[in-house]
């Protein structure tokens, strides 16, 4: 039960981590600056991580 529960978790960062990639690699393609890359990047890292968070609450909450 832990090793998934982990396993999951780290499932969830590397999802995060490549829409963070992917985030701002669509940005410097747009011309947009490094810092307005990177914050876009952040931001959609923190997105991912949010809407995780808000289904695993919710699933918790059906169960």
């Amino acid at each position: 039960m832990l090793a998934t529960i982990l396993l999951t978790i780290a499932l969830i960062f590397v999802i995060a981590l490549l829409a963070a990639a992917g985030a701002a690699k669509l940005a410097r393609l747009d011309g947009a600056s490094y810092p307005t890359a990177l914050t876009r990047a952040a931001i959609a890292f923190t997105a991912t991580l949010t809407l995780a968070a808000a289904i695993a609450a919710a699933l918790a909450a059906l169960r």
